[in-house]
């Protein structure tokens, strides 16, 4: 007979078969009888689950899954091919460029978005929630402030009405800050376990005045982390290297987050996993680059290539990139570092 636990992941899985059009696979958590959330779960109570080690890698769908049934589609069947140990909902609702905004002074007309413009994008999360929260935890890419008033105007114009006349700008955080907490809310009301929270503007090339940053970034982050914590139990801090690379990681240790996610690559050193560890003193998750050997490298290499992170790992580690992988990505690729992590022997 079994067990609870079996039967409510059978039931997520026949849900996930049905959602998809095709029947869940038998590898992963059938073949080791390993239930995910537990997988995910375990690991932030500081224990590991005995030959295996969870591992999700994040990719965009691009147009035509974005939004609606099709996106919801294909988010699960990204999951069941790749047989990751969480569900990330991609965020698809940036905010758009503003003309209006061309001087420090315009921030203060910052529109405020509400729960409208945020509705295709949190009905992509109610459904996954509904169709694969027993499955996994379902965890939705969450933009920072910073990130959305650069989606506003451009980055490079942000960064220099902040290093012109950042109170000016104050205003127009403010205004994001709290349309970005709107969003987070409708996500944890529709039971979400927490969030892929993706922070930037603390690269080595923005601001030599690290003030800027301690000022008028991070309390905004902030705000938003703090909040994510308090009501979800699976966030994960996502220090965002799209844009350029980090000389210095401390200004984001004291960062709430269950999870840090992060490249590897800090100024000139390339850090191991353990030393990630070692700053946050919280699971890792990580270890490869986003533009690496998953879309670049031959299948012997990629192997090589995991089971060294994987010697360089602590033991609460999620294997994953340091972002988005980009590029042009093989989904068989993908499920064979996930599984050469779901079939790691301790030690």
């Amino acid at each position: 007979m079994k067990s609870r636990r079996e039967f409510i992941y059978t039931l997520g899985a026949l849900s996930l078969a049905t959602a998809s059009g095709a029947w869940a696979i038998t590898k992963g958590p059938f073949k080791k009888n390993i239930n995910k959330r537990d997988a995910i779960f375990s690991l932030l109570e500081g224990k590991r689950l005995d030959g295996y080690i969870p591992s999700a890698f994040f990719v965009h769908f691009g147009e035509g899954y974005k939004t609606g049934d099709a996106a919801v589609a294909r988010h699960l069947e990204y999951f069941q091919a790749i047989d990751m140990d969480f569900i990330k909902v991609q965020y698809e609702a940036e905010f758009p460029r503003l003309s209006s905004i061309t001087q420090p002074k315009d921030w203060e007309n910052m529109p405020f978005y509400k729960k409208d413009f945020f509705e295709k994008q949190l009905y992509v999360v109610k459904e996954l929630v509904k169709k694969g929260k027993q499955s996994a935890p379902v965890i939705v890419t969450l933009y920072s402030p910073f990130m959305s008033a650069g989606h506003s105007v451009g980055g490079e114009l942000l960064t220099e009405h902040l290093k012109t006349d950042p109170e000016k700008v104050k205003k127009g955080m403010e205004i994001i800050t709290e349309s970005t907490l709107l969003f987070a809310n409708e996500c944890i009301k529709l039971g979400v376990d927490g969030f892929l929270a993706s922070t930037q503007g603390g690269e080595g090339f923005r601001f030599q005045d690290p003030s800027i940053f301690n000022t008028y970034v991070k309390p905004y982050d902030l705000q938003v982390m703090n909040r994510i914590n308090e009501a979800c139990e699976c966030n994960v801090l996502h220090i965002c290297d799209y844009v350029a690379d980090y000389e210095d990681y401390s200004p984001f240790v004291d960062y709430p987050g269950h999870i840090v996610n992060c490249s590897m690559k800090l100024g000139n050193s390339l850090l191991q996993p353990t030393d990630i560890y070692q700053q946050f003193k919280r699971p890792v998750f990580g270890g490869l680059e986003k533009r690496g050997p998953i879309s670049k490298d031959s299948k012997s290499s990629l192997v090589h290539t995991v089971e060294s992170v994987l010697n360089h790992a602590p033991e609460q580690f999620i294997l994953g990139a340091e972002c988005a992988l980009l590029g042009d990505i093989d989904w068989k690729m993908v499920r064979s570092a996930v599984d050469l992590a779901h079939d790691r022997q301790q030690g």
